[in-house]
C-alpha cells in the first residue's frame, strides 16, 4: 500500500491518472500529447514513461501491448483496497 501513496504524492503522476480516467487506453505518446496540450506539462517521453512506470509498480496503471503498441489502463483496486480499509464517515455519523 505504501507504493500506492507514493505514486499518488507527486501532482504529475495525479494528473496522468486524471487522464486515463477520462481517457483509458492511452499510448504513451498520447498521454504525452494531452499532459502538453490540456495541462502545459513539457515533460519529455522518458520523464512520463518513468511516471508511468512508477504508477504501474504501484497497480494504479496496467498496460497492454499490441502489435508496437504499448497501451497504458487506469485500475482502481488499490484504491479501492484504501477506501475498504478507511471507510469514509461523516462528522456525526457512525462508521
Amino acid at each position: 500500500m505504501g507504493d500506492v501513496f507514493k505514486a499518488l504524492a507527486d501532482p504529475t503522476r495525479r494528473t496522468i491518472l486524471d487522464e486515463l480516467a477520462e481517457r483509458d487506453g492511452q499510448t504513451l505518446f498520447e498521454i504525452c500529447v494531452r499532459l502538453t496540450s490540456r495541462h502545459q506539462l513539457g515533460l519529455t517521453r522518458q520523464a512520463v514513461s518513468q511516471h508511468l512506470a512508477v504508477l504501474e509498480e504501484a497497480g494504479l496503471v496496467i498496460t497492454r501491448k499490441q502489435g508496437r503498441y504499448k497501451f497504458h489502463h487506469l485500475d482502481t483496486t488499490p484504491l479501492a483496497a484504501i477506501f475498504e480499509r478507511w471507510p469514509v464517515t461523516r462528522k456525526g455519523q457512525e462508521p
